[in-house]
């Protein structure tokens, strides 16, 4: 299977709601890590430090995810 990368501007990939759900897993990892490299003052303490933050960031992005689609839905 030979994919060529500028095909995929002519024909995207279809991601389905809770696929593209999944894509914001590796973003929020990835802003966490950076964020606490940059803060943390031990390089040993990065790791755990981020996987905190990470996973508050996940649940806050969802809570209000589904709090704005109860809003939405009580206004509709």
């Amino acid at each position: 299977m030979n994919i060529v990368l500028s095909s995929l501007y002519v024909d995207p990939v279809e991601l389905e709601g809770w696929q593209r759900l999944l894509l914001l897993l590796p973003l929020c990892l990835a802003i966490a890590i950076v964020y606490k490299t940059t803060k943390c003052d031990r390089l040993r303490d990065v790791p755990l430090a981020s996987v905190v933050l990470w996973i508050t960031i996940v649940i806050g992005m969802y809570v209000v995810g589904v709090g704005l689609f109860v809003i939405y839905e009580l206004m509709a």
